[in-house]
């Protein structure tokens, strides 16, 4: 009898610790898949302003107990992330860390607030241009869409690959004032008007292109598919897209045959297509 008694006793103690790890199971479950956010500098070795944003994207994989397995995708790098979630006094919060076996190789520190992840990254290479970022991240769903388009309302001005040209400028004094201006490509409406994933480019629609315009149309097929882009200067027009998730550092093996025709295509003009540059205002 006193048998029968201790074993509904224990019976009865284990079966919300049991619902709870269920519980927190499911939880977990739900903070799996891409968080997508700007990726911001904090601070630099030269304390210099003008750094690149980034669109950073984790990916968390899966979190069992409190261990948590993830990637890094951001500017063309995809890294491995390893680390803990905490839960205490009603917060949750993640220490995340890169291999460190490449230069750009960091840590994670975020927090899990509403619907964001809130957080920093620091290098473990206090020798580079950015050794710490901030971002704000929330969840993205991520899936090929050929019909993705560039919007008309965005700027497509190459601030990167800027040429500098110095000029002469006679005051009303008679004076002559040596001034340096910048000059920059600029792309035209047809890389938001020509769709380079859904049909065939024709030489006859290309001919007239900048060389901006072939680049901008060519990388926009691989922005569809979540290429993580290395060069800064495709980066500055596809990490403001609203509809762009950086999920994958090679594509090639979900190209279709319509758009690796029209990378041929687009390549080859690129050789020979010149731009004008002129001046901006940003």
């Amino acid at each position: 009898m006193i048998t029968i008694l201790l074993f509904a006793c224990t019976n009865k103690e284990s079966k919300p610790q049991e619902e709870t790890v269920q519980e927190q199971t499911q939880a977990d479950k739900n903070l799996n898949g891409f968080w997508v956010g700007d990726f911001v500098a904090e601070e630099t070795k030269d304390g210099s302003e003008f750094v690149t944003t980034n669109k950073l994207n984790i990916a968390i994989k899966s979190i069992i107990n409190d261990t948590v397995s993830a990637q890094s995708i951001v500017a063309g790098n995809k890294r491995p992330l390893s680390g803990k979630i905490n839960r205490r006094n009603g917060k949750t919060t993640f220490n995340l860390a890169e291999p460190g076996d490449d230069k750009y190789d960091g840590t994670f520190e975020f927090e899990l607030v509403g619907d964001s992840l809130i957080g920093f990254w620091k290098a473990y290479n206090t020798n580079l241009p950015v050794t710490k970022r901030s971002f704000k991240l929330v969840r993205k769903e991520f899936s090929y869409n050929p019909n993705l388009m560039l919007s008309s309302e965005g700027d497509y001005t190459d601030y990167v690959d800027s040429k500098s040209k110095t000029e002469l400028d006679t005051l009303e004094d008679g004076k002559v004032e040596e001034y340096t201006d910048d000059y920059y490509r600029q792309a035209s409406e047809s890389v938001y008007t020509l769709n380079s994933s859904t049909k065939l480019l024709t030489e006859k629609e290309l001919k007239n292109l900048k060389k901006l315009d072939l680049e901008i149309l060519r990388n926009t097929i691989f922005a569809r598919h979540g290429y993580t882009f290395k060069k800064k200067s495709f980066r500055q027009f596809f990490d403001p897209v609203e509809w762009y998730v950086p999920v994958s550092d090679n594509i090639d093996g979900e190209l279709t045959a319509v758009e690796k025709t029209n990378i041929k295509l687009l390549t080859r003009f690129e050789k020979y297509a010149t731009d004008n540059y002129d001046t901006f205002g940003r």
